[in-house]
């Protein structure tokens, strides 16, 4: 009987744990939502939506904006305070959202610009077959065209490196304007098959 009440004694103090843990998540949720908007998809202009983007690519982009690795004005305050469970957390958080979906192609011929320059850069190595990421690469399949078009144009410049390999700095250095134009607008109305 003794062995009994240990274990429940256990199970109540692992469920008070978790219920304390889910409201600390809920509450850097909160703070995440002011700018990447209700259920992780975002409305607002150069901000990217997280609903389904991978565990892996979410943590390593906190770490980088923790670090300051990445730099951004509205991101550094959020993070400084993060404990590396809180990355960990918001990561499987994130990644288990349904993920956004691709708005209506208003433009296919762009899209077909966009989707010969894809193929030439070979974007599919490292972001997967339809475009949905990859481990700790992204899923940019759907993503908003302006922050796609932002982030190629960062890469470009070598405002945003890419993490330790850089890989996306080299691809992105020789893109004209066209087709960073063309490129965004394909990948953010691309619907990866079965998703």
């Amino acid at each position: 009987m003794r062995k009994t009440s240990v274990v429940l004694a256990l199970g109540a103090a692992f469920i008070a744990g978790s219920l304390a843990h889910a409201d600390d998540i809920k509450d850097k949720v909160e703070v995440c939502k002011g700018c990447h908007g209700d259920n992780a998809v975002s409305q607002m202009e150069n901000i990217p939506s997280l609903a389904g983007q991978l565990d892996q690519y979410i943590q390593w982009q906190l770490v980088y904006f923790r670090s300051g690795a990445r730099k951004n004005e509205q991101m550094q305050p959020v993070v400084e305070g993060m404990t590396n469970e809180d990355v960990r957390n918001l990561g499987a958080y994130f990644a288990a959202l349904p993920p956004f979906k691709a708005d209506k192609d208003d433009n296919p011929d762009l899209s077909a610009k966009g989707q010969q320059s894809a193929a030439g850069r070979r974007c599919v190595s490292c972001h997967g077959d339809n475009f949905a990421g990859t481990k700790a690469v992204a899923r940019i399949a759907g993503q908003r065209e302006d922050y796609l078009a932002k982030t190629l144009h960062d890469y470009k410049s070598s405002a945003r490196n890419g993490g330790p390999q850089g890989v996306m700095s080299d691809v992105a250095y020789p893109l004209s304007d066209e087709e960073i134009e063309a490129l965004a607008h394909y990948l953010a109305h691309y619907t990866p098959a079965g998703g």
